[in-house]
């Protein structure tokens, strides 16, 4: 894919530079130079009783040019996702992964300026996160949820390296970086902490946004688009240069659910990276941190069981991605907080209206930074709490509870100024991005979430219900599909037979070996979106024991449980087996039952018990490319209680298994 260089490299100019300095300027070497100016602000009591370590870490702070007498200021620690290298100027010296962490140094930046105005002594470290967008069907998505886990154990550590912190504040966006930050500082207990969301990239003034445009490869397959069009759109999609994707993927979710969870501070969610409302913001979070330090609060304050479920009737209002699903629990988990079940999202779900009109959930589908505009976090919540369906006592970052919040959002200017903005701007009624419950039930907006059941899926499955094709719904509400199965082992195999027309209309994609012990749990947006985007496969269904990207939508079931490496029944489907999916988008009830095979119909009694006597199919098997970093993810995964836990790493249940001794409480 890549075009070659053109400049041949010498072993010269590998082993020496020429040309490029003066001779001799290169070995001109100092070994000494005089430190820095003034004394450390020491006391006798200090050398008496501190620790050698907090000693020197004055010594180095001076070093890296700190004022001494400032040394003392109270200290806290900024952690980032941030990646690339950017000149002052904004052109790249070096790339990042995605859009979504290029522009957050710029957060880190003003944070710390704010920080030190306050007499405080900012300190900055990353962890950088990779792009899932990037890593579509490549052997990289493999990577791309056991990252979250590696990264929120790197952030932790880099909290715990800073022992005299007093707080610490968090800056992600995207899809694994922002939840492994939320886990990180979910865990820092009696420690203040807030989050500062990386915002959203603009939309294209003509071309498609960063969900279409993943569909070129498909599209053009399919001739249904030129290659001089896919070339145009390809290059416009990301219209501005940081910030997640433009529709309410898992970045945008992640980001609606920090500040449900009263982690961000109000409307922080979603503002457009680079623009000054955006970064107006990280001085604002690092005045709460300081607030927080002063009042003698700390996330433990904050995050409780109550700003869990708030969070979850967020995600659902929001019509959110079914990343989360594995993503709160993680963060619930970190806090030391029971993890919610899928009982408790099925009822959330059944509550709970949608109430967002964004991308790719439709009906209209508006962008991110619409949403924003509109209102975003604190617009839902005021519609929410109308219906008595938030906890508002509860208390969030900025110091207060959420009900005072709220007050000010509603009566504020700002609240004002950005909705009028909307309207003036791309001629949009910003109720009709953020609605009130009877409208939106008037336009359509369903629940956003199903959980079936079923003989192919004992444990359980997820489809957001909400995403469904309207025109594919009957009349009473439900979505019904009876289909050959078509089975692939490997998405690479799925994606060639949709690209070359061999998945036909009525098929059911059923696609296996993508759970934790087959690929890491892959996210198969290109099979998804390729459904979504070609008009003959519009009457195609997908069942997957894989996950889906947060803009994925469609008659799509994933997280079918137990997985096919796991004995998972889903692993014995054969070629023209009948399946059938019933989706009851008012009960949010569903059913993925084996029915039939080739020679005809039985029923889902009758599937149960050929099921039970089949035995699994000779060409399960992981990838062949699954790295051992990965296979060790999934099976501590396993052991701590599994995708429906939330892939985390519970410590105590992994010695168990290994018959150590748990970890008994002070």
């Amino acid at each position: 894919m890549e075009t070659e260089s053109r400049t041949a490299i010498s072993l010269a100019s590998v082993l020496e530079s020429q040309g490029k300095e003066s001779p001799g300027k290169l070995e001109s070497v100092r070994t000494h130079a005089p430190g820095p100016a003034g004394a450390l602000p020491l006391s006798a009591e200090m050398l008496l009783s501190e620790p050698s370590g907090n000693l020197f870490g004055l010594s180095q702070n001076a070093g890296m040019g700190w004022d001494p007498s400032r040394l003392l200021d109270p200290e806290f620690l900024i952690l980032s996702t941030h990646g690339g290298l950017r000149a002052e100027d904004g052109h790249p010296i070096a790339l990042g992964f995605h859009t979504g962490h290029w522009e957050v140094g710029l957060l880190v930046a003003e944070a710390a300026r704010e920080l030190k105005a306050l007499r405080a002594v900012p300190f900055a470290g990353a962890c950088t996160d990779p792009c899932d967008g990037r890593t579509q069907g490549t052997t990289g998505m493999m990577d791309s949820l056991p990252f979250r886990n590696d990264a929120a154990m790197v952030l932790r550590r880099l909290m715990r390296s800073l022992p005299t912190g007093k707080g610490v504040l968090g800056i992600a966006t995207c899809d694994k970086g922002l939840p492994a930050m939320m886990m990180a500082l979910a865990s820092a207990g009696s420690l203040p902490a807030v989050l500062v969301p990386g915002g959203v990239t603009l939309l294209p003034e003509a071309g498609e946004d960063a969900g279409k445009v993943q569909t070129i490869g498909a599209r053009f397959a399919q001739q249904q688009i030129t290659l001089e069009y896919a070339a145009e759109v390809g290059c416009r999609a990301c219209a501005s240069p940081g910030g997640g994707c433009q529709f309410l993927g898992t970045a945008a979710t992640s980001q609606v659910v920090a500040e449900a969870l009263g982690l961000s501070l109000p409307h922080t969610a979603l503002a457009p990276s680079g623009q000054p409302i955006w970064l107006d913001a990280a001085a604002r979070s690092a005045r709460a941190l300081m607030r927080m330090h002063q009042l003698h609060m700390g996330v433990a304050d904050v995050l409780t069981s109550a700003s869990i479920r708030n969070a979850m009737v967020l995600h659902a209002a929001f019509g959110g991605s079914t990343n989360l699903l594995i993503h709160l629990p993680a963060v619930a988990f970190s806090a030391r907080l029971p993890r919610p079940s899928v009982h408790e999202w099925a009822e959330i779900n059944r509550h709970v209206p949608r109430l967002v009109d964004a991308l790719p959930n439709g009906p209209r589908g508006f962008a991110t930074v619409q949403v924003f505009l509109a209102g975003g976090v604190p617009e839902v919540m005021l519609h929410l709490r109308g219906a008595g369906l938030l906890d508002t006592g509860v208390k969030t970052v900025s110091g207060e509870t959420l009900g005072a919040c709220l007050d000010w959002w509603q009566q504020s200017e700002r609240r004002q100024s950005l909705r009028q903005a909307l309207t003036e701007q791309d001629g949009i009624d910003p109720d009709d991005v953020i609605m009130a419950p009877d409208q939106a039930r008037s336009r359509g907006l369903t629940s956003t979430v199903c959980f079936p059941l079923g003989n192919l899926a004992p444990e359980g499955a997820v489809i957001k219900s909400t995403a469904i094709d309207p025109s594919l719904i009957d009349e009473d509400n439900v979505y019904r599909h009876r289909g050959p199965a078509r089975v692939f082992v490997t998405e690479a195999a799925a994606i060639q037979a949709i690209k070359n027309g061999s998945v036909a209309q009525g098929d059911v994609v059923v696609l296996i070996c993508g759970g934790p012990a087959g690929a890491g749990m892959q996210e198969i947006y290109q099979i998804t979106s390729a459904l979504k985007q070609l008009p003959h496969c519009k009457h195609v269904a997908l069942l997957t024991d894989a996950r889906f990207s947060g803009v994925s939508t469609g008659a799509c079931v994933g997280h079918i449980s137990p997985e096919a490496l796991a004995g998972g029944p889903i692993g014995k489907i054969v070629e023209g087996d009948r399946i059938e999916i019933v989706i009851d988008r008012d009960r949010l009830t569903g059913t993925v039952n084996l029915v039939g095979d080739a020679a005809g119909l039985y029923g889902p009694d009758e599937g149960s018990r050929t099921l039970a006597m089949r035995e699994p199919r000779a060409d399960l098997h992981p990838h062949p490319a699954l790295p051992d970093d990965t296979r060790l993810w999934a099976a501590l995964v396993q052991a701590s209680g599994g995708v429906w836990g939330g892939c985390v790493y519970d410590t105590d249940r992994i010695v168990a298994r290994l018959g150590g001794t748990a970890k008994t409480e002070p």
